[in-house]
């Protein structure tokens, strides 16, 4: 995605409406594939994308405009979802099953879950810091600098997580046996 207009920002920033509208129409899907990315679940993710939102909106006028305004912007979702999936875990189990886990009953008989469905739980299964720069680096298109950069962590670290979110999502594949060993 190129990079975004700077009057875009000041007009958001002097109250345009319009302008606040175009650049959550520009970023709207980015921002809530990856939150569905990282929580695995479509209300969570429309909450925590329209969360994202609004801190953007509270934090536009302290952006640093000598940064990438992509990567700002996902570092502010990764953030809004790490807190949710620390929530989830303060939250018991109810028992009951999301939506996405359930079934496909389709009259074409397809009981098999589809290998995007194997992806997505396969990413489940990641540390969210892990996920987190693996959706960014390999969806997102982010390099790893703009990933270091919005995380605000080593270049290095960064690395580190894509390659053993790579090898951990392979792992899960093969454990979930949706492709053979090699």
């Amino acid at each position: 995605m190129p990079s975004i207009p700077r009057d875009l920002i000041s007009r958001c920033l002097a109250g345009d409406d319009a302008a606040v509208v175009e650049l959550v129409d520009r970023y709207r899907d980015r921002v809530f594939r990856f939150c569905y990315r990282m929580l695995g679940q479509h209300q969570d993710a429309e909450d925590a994308a329209q969360e994202t939102f609004v801190r953007v909106f509270r934090s536009l006028a302290g952006w640093d405009c000598g940064r990438e305004f992509e990567p700002w912007l996902l570092a502010i979702a990764g953030n809004r979802c790490r807190t949710m999936l620390a929530a989830r875990k303060r939250i018991p189990a109810t028992g009951l099953v999301a939506e996405e886990q359930l079934i496909d009953w389709r009259p074409d008989g397809a009981l098999l879950r589809s290998l995007r469905e194997e992806v997505q739980a396969a990413l489940l299964a990641l540390r969210p810091e892990y996920r987190e720069v693996f959706v960014m680096f390999h969806e997102n298109g982010l390099s790893y600098d703009q990933i270091a950069d919005a995380i605000r962590r080593p270049l290095g670290t960064v690395k580190t997580w894509i390659h053993k979110a790579r090898q951990q999502l392979m792992a899960q594949l093969r454990q979930r046996d949706v492709m053979g060993a090699r």
